[in-house]
């Protein structure tokens, strides 16, 4: 027993007297030294560049957030409008508000029609020549050749239709308007005058401008005619400085 006590006195005083424990936890795995060479101010700039880092970065991304922003929809309301397009018009709905014409003339003559063709020598009514027949409400107009004539009654715009001389029928207009500038230039082909005949017109024309019996310059007058969708057709009629366009369809409802 006594010799037990003598070894183990022996080993305690043994024992190296430089260890410090408190200092052993601080490099427990690192070599003994490791951090002796690390500045502590270098810490504090470490941290300043890494701060300066992220607000690099997050600038960026807000200059990215802006970049996308100056292209999001709320921004493309500031671009300059294109022309828009016109509306389509319910042909359907102008169809079904129009009224037929209550009125009618004394045995289908038309009165004014003398002083439209005073001063021409043929008619200046469009003709328009149908193959099959067409409908307004209750009326049909069958295939034939008809000279249109825009005519005011009680305020209202209707379309003549006649026939040797003859109103055969009368139908509403929906729209009136005016007729474009130098429309009947692009629309209406001038006839080839021989020489002479542009020799004997430039005479007629000099003469007229002496005379005060000159004849008047006719009315002009052109003629559309569109079909639409739905089994509708459209009929426009340039006369003078307006137009006037009713509307048909092509199957009897």
């Amino acid at each position: 027993m006594k010799k037990f006590l003598l070894v183990l006195a022996l080993l305690i005083f043994s024992l190296p007297l430089s260890a410090e424990p408190g200092k052993q936890g601080g490099y427990a795995g690192t070599p003994k030294g490791f951090y002796e060479d690390i500045d502590p101010n270098t810490l504090d700039d470490d941290e300043q560049v890494i701060n300066q880092n992220k607000d690099k970065n997050k600038q960026n991304f807000s200059d990215e957030e802006r970049t996308i922003h100056e292209y999001s929809d709320d921004d493309e309301i500031m671009v300059a409008p294109t022309e828009q397009v016109k509306a389509t018009k319910n042909y359907a709905q102008i169809y079904n508000n129009l009224e037929p014409a209550t009125f009618s003339y004394l045995h289908g003559i038309d009165p004014d029609e003398f002083y439209d063709v005073k001063d021409a020598t043929w008619s200046i009514y469009p003709l328009l020549r149908l193959n099959s027949a067409i409908f307004f409400k209750n009326i049909t107009v069958e295939p034939g050749y008809y000279l249109l004539t825009p005519r005011e009654h009680d305020g209202k715009w209707f379309i003549l239709f006649k026939q040797n001389g003859k109103v055969v029928y009368i139908i509403p207009v929906y729209e009136r308007g005016y007729t474009p500038q130098r429309f009947y230039d692009e629309h209406i082909p001038k006839p080839k005058l021989k020489p002479s005949q542009k020799v004997h017109m430039g005479v007629l024309k000099a003469v007229g401008k002496v005379k005060s019996s000159k004849r008047q310059e006719p009315v002009k007058s052109f003629l559309e005619v569109n079909d639409l969708d739905n089994y509708f057709i459209n009929i426009t009629i340039y006369y003078g400085g307006h137009k006037y366009s009713t509307i048909f369809r092509t199957i009897r409802l």
